[in-house]
């Protein structure tokens, strides 16, 4: 039984689930459009770049989560999923995520993205893991910070190694599926990198490095 671990944003979703998440509390009136869409893009363009400050974006992200009472933010998440996310959940990805699940390998999402925006996408798909940027929470409230250490560029690795001792499991033939150069790190650590839809970056280190390409789009 190998590990196959899927990035979710751009890579099973057919766009960017945080991007998107901003824009519907736009839609919905919850920031203020003028000002979280221009920061919304900015953080966009670096995370593009490779130069994301992960804790920065954390905190501007989780503002919302911080203004706003739980139980709100919950029933706005669930109309966001159907809304924006189902029409980027592409059958490719289902039958991808469906190959695996008869190789009886473990699935295993793991994205950048804070785990209050991904958790439902995840369940949506049929997978039962997800590793992502945990917010952090006291007394029941969101801080606007991260807990622990972000699963972002290096820090994915760093994540999904202590996931795999907590789970007595290793990297033996070991899938990871990406879009983006930011997951260098982590496509360079297991057995079958694949890129999927790539970024340019990735794109052109993937043919140098004769990995499998493929779209999911």
């Amino acid at each position: 039984m190998a590990l196959a671990l899927f990035d979710l944003d751009n890579t099973l979703l057919a766009g960017d689930s945080d991007y998107l998440w901003g824009e519907f509390l736009t839609e919905q009136g919850i920031v203020d459009r003028e000002t979280y869409e221009r920061e919304n893009l900015r953080f966009y363009e670096d995370y593009k770049k490779g130069t994301l400050d992960i804790h920065k974006f954390q905190a501007f992200s989780q503002q919302p989560l911080v203004n706003n009472g739980t139980e709100k933010m919950l029933a706005l998440r669930e109309q966001f999923v159907e809304q924006k996310i189902r029409p980027i959940m592409s059958p490719a990805s289902f039958e991808l995520i469906e190959h695996h699940r008869k190789l009886g390998d473990t699935l295993v999402v793991i994205t950048a993205t804070n785990s209050f925006v991904t958790q439902p996408i995840v369940t949506a798909f049929g997978i039962e893991n997800l590793l992502a940027t945990e917010p952090e929470v006291i007394d029941g409230k969101y801080t606007g910070k991260i807990a622990g250490i972000p699963c972002f560029q290096g820090g994915k690795v760093d994540r999904l190694h202590i996931w795999m001792q907590e789970h007595g499991l290793s990297m033996q033939g070991s899938w990871f599926y990406s879009d983006s150069h930011n997951d260098l790190p982590l496509l360079k650590e297991v057995d079958y990198p694949v890129a999927v839809d790539a970024d340019e970056q990735l794109l052109n280190y993937a043919r140098s490095q004769g990995w499998k390409i493929m779209s999911l789009r």
